[in-house]
């Protein structure tokens, strides 16, 4: 019994190590398109100076990627997992491809052609994001944790890598000709590799690691109705049907709201976990923590900093002693971080940068370790097959909550923030050679003087009005 118990033990881990290396891959390419695109959005704000670029992709993603994901939660059981991860990839390459040929057609030039053919790119992205994010999470669903935890390591990974690239690319290219599309044409070269790479090894590599096939054949074998392709995949033919035959249980299934009424302390720890960290990084962060003598460096070294101290944060959960498992602890722990909010207007307003690099980088470091902690404890006591059903649906669940929080608090601080600046204009220049300062934020677009026809100041040349007075409303 004991030598038996040793070998499916060596089973089940044979691969262990690789298998883990490839869902870091794996995991870093799911946002490493989308974190390009975030990252050289000066080079859009250069391009695209009366469409705000900055506000318009986040919000032309959210909804495409909500939507997309809905969908599949609904349709989960009937979704075949392998198609659907490599559908994500490949578009994910085929959007990142298109980017580089529009602006080589277009050979670096702006207009409002190419930034629909951009909207249109960063939608795409978000329909990617949706097939990619919940089919891995619940494809890893069906195996050992650290898998999951190295998925989601990847995830962090992603702006951590794409942030130092940044900062390379901004110190190598800063004085020279071209240097914004130099380096925005080199951030999507390299994210055509990669998104290609992460094709390959999901096609090829990953279905064929021995762990991998060991725990999809299990979830086979208690009813799981996903895994055949991926089975297929490794060279394991399955005999489902005759499996529910003897054992009609194991086609049974919860349905969504059985499943989310189970988990919603989950679902409710990742809802709380994003609407603070979305609140905060990035708008709020690019936009909102005044001058300092970092310049225009300032923003990126602070999302740098949040982004690596969000991949340390999704490693400690690895070593036993400081993981987080307990639910009442979770929603304390998610709970407490809302004291945040108070310390970064604070320091925005009377801390220097120092302190504000300390706290963005607490802030990425307690999202990353949460994470993990919620994904890789929830759900419990469920058998594997239908384990990885409410895993999967719980995890779009809280992917579509993380998109709603996104969306629903970047535009409810921005209203505030423009009620708060509207004041500060309003205060030091109650009226301008267009009338009244509160009539120019109407609307998104820049608006039209009704006597000469000519352009209003758009929003970033207000802001950068703003900029300047900030401290006359202090």
């Amino acid at each position: 019994m004991s030598q038996q118990a040793e070998t499916g033990e060596a089973i089940r881990n044979e691969g262990k190590y690789m298998a883990i290396i490839v869902c870091w891959l794996l995991g870093n390419g799911c946002l490493f398109s989308w974190n390009s695109m975030l990252m050289i959005e000066d080079y859009y704000v250069y391009l695209f100076p009366s469409y705000h670029p900055t506000r318009v992709l986040a919000l032309v993603y959210q909804p495409f990627a909500l939507g997309t994901i809905a969908i599949l939660a609904y349709h989960e059981a009937k979704i075949n997992t392998r198609r659907r991860n490599l559908a994500g990839y490949s578009l994910f390459f085929l959007s990142s491809l298109a980017l580089i040929v529009l602006d080589v057609a277009t050979s670096g030039k702006g207009g409002i052609g190419v930034f629909i053919g951009v909207c249109v790119v960063s939608g795409a992205f978000g329909v990617a994001d949706a097939h990619v994010q919940g089919g891995m999470v619940g494809d890893l669903s069906l195996m050992s944790p650290e898998l999951i935890q190295s998925f989601l390591a990847g995830l962090a990974a992603s702006g951590a890598l794409t942030s130092a690239l940044r900062l390379i690319t901004k110190a190598a290219f800063e004085n020279s000709q071209d240097g914004l599309r130099k380096g925005a044409m080199m951030f999507f070269a390299i994210s055509c590799f990669f998104e290609l790479l992460c094709v390959l090894l999901y096609a090829i590599v990953f279905p064929k690691l021995p762990i991998v096939k060991f725990y999809r054949a299990k979830a086979a074998s208690e009813g799981s109705m996903t895994v055949s392709a991926d089975l297929a995949a490794g060279g394991i033919q399955t005999h489902h049907a005759q499996g529910v035959e003897e054992d009609p249980k194991l086609k049974e299934r919860m349905n969504n709201r059985q499943l989310l009424l189970e988990n919603i302390d989950y679902a409710l720890d990742m809802f709380l976990i994003y609407v603070l960290t979305l609140s905060i990084f990035p708008g709020f962060l690019s936009e909102d923590t005044g001058s300092h003598s970092l310049g225009s460096w300032y923003a990126l070294v602070l999302f740098a900093m949040y982004n690596v101290w969000d991949l340390i944060g999704r490693y400690i959960p690895l070593l036993k002693r400081f993981k987080l498992a307990s639910r009442k602890g979770l929603m304390a722990a998610i709970l407490s971080r809302f004291i945040l909010i108070p310390a970064f207007y604070f320091t925005a307003k009377y801390g220097d940068q120092g302190w504000m690099i300390l706290l963005t980088s607490f802030l990425g470091l307690s999202n990353g370790y949460l994470t993990v902690c919620v994904l890789t404890a929830a759900p419990k006591g469920y058998k594997v097959g239908t384990r990885a059903k409410c895993f999967r649906e719980l995890a779009c669940t809280m992917s579509s909550s993380r998109y709603i929080c996104w969306g629903d608090t970047r535009l409810a601080v921005a209203d505030w923030q423009r009620l708060v600046k509207l004041h500060c204009l309003e205060r030091l220049h109650p009226t301008s050679e267009y009338g009244p300062i509160s009539g120019l934020y109407g609307d998104l677009m820049p608006p039209l003087d009704l006597h000469t026809g000519a352009s209003m100041p758009s929003w970033m040349e207000l802001d950068n009005d703003i900029d300047v007075t900030r401290r006359g409303c202090g």
